[in-house]
């Protein structure tokens, strides 16, 4: 098709004009003529050729790159459309909150103004610090066993201050550290199936520091070691597989440096293992950071960046990256990301609000996704990262008038993968003594079938390296586990211990009924004597019961009209959790009934006594 000249320049808005050009040159002069030229008309030809030559757009004088418009016709090339977004699975990903009825409702979070979380899960229970009189101590719950708590919900009460800390051993979910005002650490033992009464004796109890102890961490690879950080200024490393129940001296002390005038400066805020657990990344005072040298307790890194004041920070494993969150020049929150072996210049920078609550970072490795939760409101952001620029980029944003406190996480393994869940918080909402659980769920169609693009194999519960392994130089990687249900994991829960009353598998209690065998039967009734003789007096020897006979005292284990075997069970798991939880409730109850039954009775019997003695003075 040709375009004519003088079309294109008297018709605004239109590109093609559909009148036939018989002479370009002979329009091009008309053109000229009919603008009122003068002079020389080749001149005015070229010059009006030059400036047909410039490109339109719409009533503008501007056309699409790559349109060529000459006197005799105009070629339209091929337009291809490039998305300017970038195209993520994870844009459309929503915060769930759960019901009050799936919440756990009654608890009496602390009232410590730390910026600690106070909570911890795994897929057994949930441990909360609480509000006490005396001492200090914290709350300890079943998965699963949501609703109400009683007030008089036994707890583990051994602090003589109050507990700043707590986090469950990554590699048994029945072991949980605490650290409290008291300088202690303790390391604590939970039965399988949950507690019957106050606990108030732990298995180890760490004894080193002189000042009051605000952080813990678990080693994320090797066994049994454990960090703890003190208000001396101390950084502290335990094996607590030691022998004895009182340690005294840690396998490693970190020192870290203290300016004479502003000694404050060196309190650690934060801290955070890479993958391998070879670094440590630290946060102190003095709002910088630095990358440690956990087993030479060398200093390899300090931050210089003026502009920004970091409070918390997190490796950002399989990146190579560092973030840190806290403050602006102009007290606005803000994220840096930064290059793990360069703290020279942040790689990326952005200011966030001007709230001013402490801003905790979590990360996913297995999807890339960094969350930001604010202290005292209750807003979470969603981000994706990645190695190429620009680093983070904004997903969504889960919005809540209800204040956080603190926020516990699930880990990967106690997900609901066949719900699309890939992150689950915990958040503490003091105002209404509630925790509330918030899932991060993944919108897909065919939600029944396992995802495998969303979870990738994943670290486990089986430590890579013991603590002796690792104090010699051996880095590994975690030990990655499959999220299939239809891949049972390799020797899960395998071993079995009965000491101090606990028992380590409680995969019956997750499995069909009709998939319990003969073996594992027996290990249901022995895990329930277990339970039964810790916390009765015995009177016999335990390891000694040849000359025991059964006589009236010993009542039957049922007092229904047919027997356990007779008795339906449930039909599926989530109701044969709730029944267990209902029965443990009611023999709760009952055992306070009877509490107060015999403090009546004792009242009675005095009040007896009392009518006696005046009556033996009066008569």
């Amino acid at each position: 098709m040709h375009v004519c000249a003088a079309a294109v320049s008297s018709c605004r808005g239109a590109f093609v004009c559909e009148q036939p050009c018989i002479n370009g040159s002979t329009n091009v002069e008309a053109e000229a003529r009919r603008h009122g030229s003068r002079g020389n008309t080749e001149t005015k030809s070229e010059k009006l050729k030059g400036s047909c030559k410039r490109t339109l757009r719409g009533t503008t004088t501007g056309l699409p790159e790559g349109w060529t418009l000459t006197p005799h016709h105009i070629s339209l090339p091929k337009m291809s459309w490039c998305s300017s977004l970038r195209g993520s699975k994870f844009r459309h990903v929503f915060g769930k909150a759960a019901t009050r009825e799936h919440s756990y409702d009654g608890v009496p979070i602390t009232h410590s103004v730390h910026d600690n979380h106070y909570c911890s899960a795994n897929p057994c229970f949930i441990a909360v610090v609480t509000e006490c009189t005396a001492g200090g101590c914290f709350l300890v719950l079943p998965i699963h066993h949501t609703g109400r708590v009683v007030p008089q919900h036994p707890r583990v009460c051994g602090h003589r201050g109050r507990v700043l800390d707590i986090k469950w051993n990554p590699f048994d979910d029945y072991s949980i550290a605490s650290c409290s005002e008291d300088c202690t650490v303790k390391i604590w033992d939970i039965p399988a199936f949950g507690l019957q009464q106050n606990l108030t004796k732990a298995r180890k109890t760490l004894v080193a520091h002189s000042r009051r102890v605000a952080i813990i961490e678990w080693h994320p690879t090797a066994e049994n070691l454990l960090l703890s950080s003190a208000y001396d200024y101390k950084v502290l490393l335990w094996d607590i597989s030691q022998a004895g129940a009182v340690i005294l001296h840690p396998v490693r002390v970190i020192l870290m440096p203290v300016h004479h005038r502003y000694p404050s400066e060196a309190l650690l805020l934060s801290v955070s293992f890479n993958s391998d657990g070879s670094r440590l990344a630290v946060t102190s005072k003095d709002r910088r950071v630095r990358v440690l040298d956990p087993r030479a307790g060398k200093i390899l890194q300090v931050s210089s960046w003026k502009s920004h004041r970091a409070n918390k920070v997190l490796y950002i494993n399989g990146l190579k990256m560092l973030l840190s969150t806290g403050s602006s020049s102009w007290r606005h929150r803000q994220m840096v990301l930064w290059d793990a072996e360069d703290l020279s210049e942040p790689l990326y920078e952005e200011d966030l609000d001007g709230s001013a609550g402490v801003l905790f970072p979590f990360y996913d490795p297995d999807t890339h996704m960094l969350y930001l939760a604010g202290k005292g409101d209750g807003n979470i952001r969603f981000y994706e990262l990645s190695a190429e620029k620009p680093f983070i980029s904004f997903l969504n944003e889960y919005r809540s008038v209800l204040p956080q406190k603190g926020l516990g996480v699930m880990p990967k393994r106690g997900l609901d993968v066949m719900g699309c869940e890939v992150f689950r918080f915990y958040r503490l909402i003091a105002v209404k003594d509630l925790v509330g659980p918030l899932s991060m769920i993944v919108p897909r169609k065919k939600s029944e079938v396992f995802q495998e693009d969303l979870y990738p194999p994943t670290a486990g519960n089986h430590a890579a390296v013991t603590a002796r392994e690792w104090l010699l130089g051996i880095n590994r990687d975690p030990v990655l586990m499959s999220l299939n249900p239809e891949i049972k994991p390799e020797n899960p829960y395998a071993e079995v211990s009965s000491a101090n009353g606990r028992l380590r598998p409680i995969a019956f209690m997750l499995a069909p009924p009709a998939a319990v065998e003969t073996g594992d039967q027996d290990i249901i009734e022995l895990a329930f004597l277990e339970e039964q003789l810790s916390y009765q007096d015995a009177k016999y020897p335990e390891d000694d019961l040849s000359e025991w006979q059964p006589d009236g005292t010993q009542l039957p284990l049922w007092t229904h009209c047919c027997e356990p075997l007779e008795t339906p069970p449930p039909p599926s798991d989530q109701e044969l959790l709730q029944a267990f939880y209902r029965q443990q409730d009611r023999i709760r109850e009952l055992r306070m009934e009877l509490t107060q039954k015999e403090v009546r009775i004792l009242q009675l019997e005095l009040e007896i006594k009392n009518y006696r003695n005046h009556m033996r003075a009066n008569f």
